[in-house]
């Protein structure tokens, strides 16, 4: 048993920085329309991600704005500078690109 009990953690020992991709809770519910939107299009896609991606965006892009996770630029968070129009609703083409097309944009980044 530690020093510092069941749910103390260890005493004594410097906190570590959570990793990439842990961030605060929305406690205040600031961004639950975007976070409803994006599951909505999930349930409607069958949970294909990558038609849901400009809701996947304006949901990140309320974290940054709200101070709720780190602001980073999209193109790190995997979105291209083709995605900025994802927003429309003419971008479903984008969207339905072939994987192997994908895992090459990937890998060449």
């Amino acid at each position: 048993m530690s020093a510092g009990g069941a749910f103390g953690g260890n005493r004594g020992v410097r906190p570590v920085p959570p990793e990439k991709g842990v961030f605060p809770l929305d406690h205040l519910h600031e961004c639950d329309l975007e976070k409803k939107d994006y599951l909505a299009c999930l349930k409607s896609t069958g949970f294909q991600s990558e038609k849901c991606r400009q809701f996947s965006k304006k949901y990140l892009e309320c974290r940054m704005e709200r101070n709720l996770m780190a602001k980073q630029d999209m193109s790190e968070l995997g979105f291209r500078n083709v995605d900025e129009a994802d927003t429309s609703p003419d971008t479903k083409s984008q969207l339905e690109s072939p994987r192997n097309e994908q895992k090459e944009n990937k890998i060449a980044v």
